[in-house]
C-alpha cells in the first residue's frame, strides 16, 4: 500500500468520515494541510476572519445539522484564539473536531516561533485532546477523535499535529468500527428503572417534564418521542435555554422556558411539582436559583448520558444513565405495555393557568419608541411560516428572543448557553447557513455583542451567504446595564456603548444591504425589506434604551422570587390562582 504524507492522511480520513466543510484560517504550522486541501475537491474550506469565529461557525453548523463541526487553525495564536469557542462547545455539548498545527516535534518545548502548549491549554476545555507525534498513528487518532466527539455527551476534541508529522509519510488504512479502549458511554437505559420512572409519572398529581439540550443532541427522533410521551401522560413541559424547540411552543402543555429569565408559570410549576422528570438537562444555576429553595417537595427523576452530571448539583430520587432518546423510546413503550390511562391533571393545569394569567411576558407598549420585545414579536410574525434558524449573540436580546420567538422544531435555535459568549451569533449563523443553504438564517444581535466578531461579515460576502442580522440597538451593553440598575444603584460603569459605528454604512462597506429602523411605523416594512432582499442584510433596529428583560430571578434568589417588570413577586398564588403582584 502506497504511503501518503500526514497531511494527505488527514484529508483522506476526514473524507472517509463524511466531512464536507472545514472552517479555518491558515498559518505556517498548517501549510502542508492547506496544500493537501488545495489538491482535492471533496472538502470545502471556509476561510473565516478570526479563529474564534471558525469554532463558532463549526458550532452553528453542528447544532443545525446534527453533524460534527470541523475546525483547522495554525499553532500558537491560532490555537489560543480558538479556545473560547472550544470551551463554548464543551459547555453546550457541541460535537466539534479542532485540528491545530504545532511546531516540529524537535522544537516542542523550546519556545519556538508560534509555539504554545495546545494540549496543556485545552486539557480542561475539551472532552479529549491529542498530540500526534507519529504519522502512522494519525489515521486511528482522527477516527477515534470523531468517535469521542460524537458519542455519549457530545463535545470538542483537539488534535494537535506538529508540522514534521504533516509532511512525514505513512500508510493509510481505514480502520474498522472505532471503539475507544476506555470511553464507552452507556446509551441504553436500565429497564427496571424505566418501569419505575413510568410508574412514578402515572402516580403523580403534579408532574413536570424538565427538558434540556440533550434531547436536541440526541437527534430529531428524541424530540418526536418527547412529544409522544407528553401526549400519553398529559404532563406539562418546560425547557432550558438550550432545549428550546424540542417541544412545540404552540402546545397547550408548553410552559415556556424556565430559569433566571424564564416564565412565571414554568418556575412556579417546578416549585410546586410533586414529580420532576429531567430529560437531558443538568440543573445548572440559571435554572435552580438558590438551591435550598429549589423544588423542595418534589421527587426527581434525572435521565442523562453524562454520569458526572447526575447528583452533581441537585440530589435526585431516580438516576437513569442513558441516551435520552433511547430512554424516551423505552418510556413510551413501557407506558403502552403497562396500559396506564392518561392521568387526570385537571387540577394541576388549573393552577398552571392561574400562573399563566399573570402575563409575565407583558411589556410596556410605547407609541413613540420601539420596544425590543415588540421588535422580536414582529420578526417572529413575519418569519414563522418559513421556520427560520435563529442564532443570537449574548445579552438582553438573547433572552428576549428566547421568550418571544416561538419554536416548533429542534435545531432552529442556536445560542451560547453555558459560557455566554458574546460574538457567537454571526459566525454561528454562517455555519448554519452553510449547513442549511435553503433555510432563512437570522442572527438576533445586540449592538455591543455583534462587534465581537463583526469581521465575519466578510466571510458571508465571500461565500455569498444570505445571512440576516437583526440588531436590537439600545446603545448599551444591555444586560450589564440592567444588573447595574437593579444591583448597583444605577451606577452604569462602562456599560454605555459609545462611539458606535454606522451599521448601515458598515454593512455596505462589506457588500451587505443595510437597513435602519427608527420608529414603530417603520418596523414591519423594515423587516419585510430584510426578508425580500436576496442576499445578506444588516438591520439596525433602534429600540428603547432603558428597557429591562423581565421576568428575572435576581442572583442568589429562589426560583420563585421573580421580578415581573418593576414589581417583585414573592409567595404563592391564592386559592383562585391570582397573582400576588
Amino acid at each position: 500500500m502506497a504511503e501518503k504524507s500526514g497531511a494527505d492522511i488527514l484529508i483522506e480520513a476526514l473524507t472517509d468520515l463524511g466531512v464536507e466543510v472545514v472552517f479555518g484560517y491558515p498559518g505556517g504550522a498548517v501549510l502542508p494541510i492547506y496544500d493537501a486541501l488545495f489538491k482535492q475537491d471533496r472538502i470545502k474550506h471556509i476561510l473565516v476572519r478570526h479563529e474564534q469565529a471558525a469554532t463558532h461557525a463549526a458550532e452553528g453548523y453542528a447544532r443545525s445539522t446534527g453533524k460534527p463541526g470541523v475546525v483547522l487553525v495554525t499553532s500558537g495564536p491560532g490555537a489560543t484564539n480558538a479556545v473560547t469557542g472550544i470551551t463554548d462547545a464543551l459547555m453546550d455539548s457541541i460535537p466539534m473536531i479542532v485540528i491545530t498545527g504545532q511546531v516540529p516535534t524537535g522544537l516542542i518545548g523550546t519556545d519556538a516561533f508560534q509555539e504554545a502548549d495546545t494540549v496543556g491549554i485545552t486539557r480542561h476545555c475539551t472532552k479529549h485532546n491529542y498530540l500526534v507525534k507519529d504519522p502512522a498513528s494519525l489515521c486511528s487518532v482522527i477516527h477515534e477523535a470523531f468517535y469521542i466527539a460524537t458519542s455519549g455527551r457530545p463535545g470538542p476534541v483537539v488534535i494537535d499535529i506538529p508540522k514534521d508529522v504533516q509532511v512525514a509519510s505513512a500508510t493509510y488504512a481505514k480502520p474498522a468500527a472505532i471503539q475507544h479502549k476506555t470511553y464507552r458511554p452507556q446509551t441504553d437505559p436500565d429497564k427496571a428503572k424505566i418501569q419505575e420512572a413510568v410508574d412514578m409519572i402515572a402516580a403523580a398529581e403534579r408532574p413536570v417534564f424538565y427538558t434540556g439540550g440533550g434531547i436536541i443532541n440526541s437527534g430529531p427522533e428524541a424530540s418526536r418521542l418527547l412529544r409522544e410521551l407528553a401526549e400519553l401522560t398529559g404532563a406539562p413541559v418546560t425547557s432550558t435555554l438550550m432545549g428550546l424547540g424540542a417541544f412545540p411552543a404552540s402546545s397547550d402543555q408548553w410552559l415556556g422556558m424556565l430559569g433566571m429569565h424564564g416564565t412565571y408559570e414554568a418556575n412556579w410549576a417546578m416549585n410546586k411539582a410533586d414529580l420532576i422528570i429531567a430529560l437531558g438537562a443538568r440543573f445548572d444555576d440559571r435554572v435552580t436559583g438558590r438551591l435550598d429553595a429549589f423544588a423542595p417537595n418534589s421527587r426527581k427523576v434525572h435521565i442523562d448520558i453524562d454520569r458526572s452530571s447526575v447528583n452533581k448539583i441537585v440530589r435526585v430520587d431516580l438516576p437513569i444513565i442513558a441516551d435520552v432518546g433511547r430512554a424516551l423510546a423505552a418510556m413510551v413503550d413501557c407506558w403502552k405495555e403497562r396500559q396506564h390511562p392518561k392521568p387526570d391533571l385537571t387540577e394541576w393545569f388549573g393552577r398552571i393557568e392561574g400562573w399563566r394569567q399573570v402575563g409575565c411576558l407583558k411589556y410596556e407598549d410605547k407609541a413613540d419608541v420601539i420596544m425590543p420585545q415588540q421588535a422580536i414579536c414582529s420578526l417572529y410574525e413575519a418569519t414563522k411560516s418559513r421556520a427560520p434558524i435563529i442564532t443570537t449573540e449574548v445579552g438582553q436580546h438573547q433572552m428576549w428572543a428566547a421568550q418571544h420567538f416561538d419554536f416548533e422544531a429542534p435545531n432552529k435555535w442556536l445560542t451560547s448557553g453555558g459560557l455566554g459568549t458574546m460574538g457567537y451569533g454571526l459566525p454561528a449563523a454562517i455555519g448554519a447557513q452553510l449547513g442549511n443553504p435553503d433555510d432563512l438564517v437570522i442572527d438576533i444581535a445586540g449592538e455591543a455583542s455583534i462587534q465581537m466578531n463583526i469581521q465575519e461579515l466578510g466571510t458571508a460576502t465571500q461565500y455569498r451567504l444570505p445571512v440576516k442580522i437583526f440588531i436590537l440597538n439600545n446603545e448599551y451593553m444591555g444586560m450589564v446595564r440592567q444588573w447595574q440598575e437593579l444591583t448597583y444603584q444605577s451606577r452604569y460603569s462602562e456599560s454605555y456603548s459609545d462611539a458606535l459605528p454606522d451599521f448601515v454604512k458598515l454593512a455596505e462597506a462589506y457588500g451587505w444591504k443595510g437597513i435602519r429602523i427608527e420608529t414603530r411605523g417603520e418596523l414591519e416594512d423594515g423587516i419585510q425589506a430584510m426578508l425580500d432582499y436576496d442576499g445578506p442584510v444588516v438591520v439596525d433596529c433602534r429600540v428603547a434604551k432603558l428597557a429591562n428583560c423581565f421576568p428575572m430571578i435576581p442572583s442568589g434568589a429562589a426560583h420563585t422570587e421573580m421580578l415581573l417588570q418593576a414589581a417583585e413577586v414573592s409567595g404563592e398564588m391564592d386559592d383562585e390562582a391570582k397573582a400576588l403582584v
